[in-house]
């Protein structure tokens, strides 16, 4: 299925290994994006399930046009999880303060706590 707006192509996987427990998803994605055309950039494999005493996996496979399409409409964590998005981490010590003052305030201030100051 493919959407326009979004410069996506969306499709329903399903990979028979008979003789294997499981399928790695790396490999599941690298025969993917064989068969596919070669004009898609970014391929994302999400959803991965394992048939238990099956012999079948069924996931979900989502190509973009470009980097810059998947980044506007995916969700960060998947994106990390390609390796196309790095999360900005905190050390313990600040996300501890930062509860700690937020629990200080009532309502909607909690947000202006984290700001800082202007």
């Amino acid at each position: 299925m493919a959407i326009l707006i979004h410069q996506q192509k969306q499709m329903v996987i399903d990979v028979l290994h008979p003789r294997k427990s499981t399928v790695p998803k790396t490999e599941i994605q690298e025969k993917n994006s064989q068969n596919v055309q070669d004009y898609i950039r970014c391929h994302l494999c999400i959803w991965i399930q394992n048939h238990f005493g099956d012999g079948k996996t069924t996931g979900f496979d989502m190509f973009y046009d470009s980097f810059d399409y998947a980044k506007k409409s995916e969700p960060k964590h998947r994106l990390a999880r390609q390796g196309l998005y790095e999360k900005k981490k905190k050390s313990r010590k600040q996300q501890k303060g930062s509860m700690n003052r937020t629990k200080k305030v009532r309502g909607t201030a909690k947000t202006n706590v984290g700001a800082g100051k202007k």
